[in-house]
């Protein structure tokens, strides 16, 4: 079984459903997602915000966090996850962003990503939120493939 075919599975099984906001992976997630049959089950759809103003226009991500800290932090990760899940009415939401190269971007070294995980409001208590920042090795689709698979690995972990 596929990583991502685990995750349909798990969400499935919780009736829980998922939202994207991709940038360096450019929908990379969500066409794994729907390689699954029965992913319409859980998989509500995505945002590829891979310009930098679409995170803003699309996804929420305050312009300000952009134009003062750039497009590869936690807290743009994190409010790119937010403006997926509540924009696609989803329960639990996953985002990408970061550079796979072939160069630095914004004073970004190559193959650094963050990834956030956004879920469920639960009572009164605040929605869980995961941040993690990886530095993966390799070329532009090295990283990229590594980024999908480390999202749906972190989806699980957190499930």
């Amino acid at each position: 079984m596929t990583l991502a075919a685990e995750v349909i599975t798990k969400m499935a099984h919780r009736s829980v459903s998922l939202a994207t906001c991709e940038s360096l992976t450019g929908g990379g997630i969500g066409a794994a997602l729907t390689t699954v049959p029965g992913a319409s089950a859980v998989y509500r759809g995505g945002l590829i915000t891979y310009a930098r103003d679409l995170k803003s226009r699309l996804a929420g991500v305050d312009p300000e966090l952009i134009n003062s800290e750039g497009v590869v932090n936690e807290l743009t990760a994190l409010q790119m996850a937010v403006g997926a899940k509540s924009r696609c009415d989803a329960d639990w939401a996953v985002a990408t962003t970061g550079v796979a190269g072939p160069t630095e971007a914004d004073g970004v070294k190559v193959g650094t990503v963050w990834f956030a995980i956004v879920g469920p409001r639960v009572g009164m208590s605040p929605a869980p939120q995961y941040t993690e920042l990886k530095q993966f090795d390799g070329d532009r689709e090295a990283v990229r493939t590594a980024a999908i698979e480390h999202a749906f690995e972190m989806l699980l972990r957190v499930l």
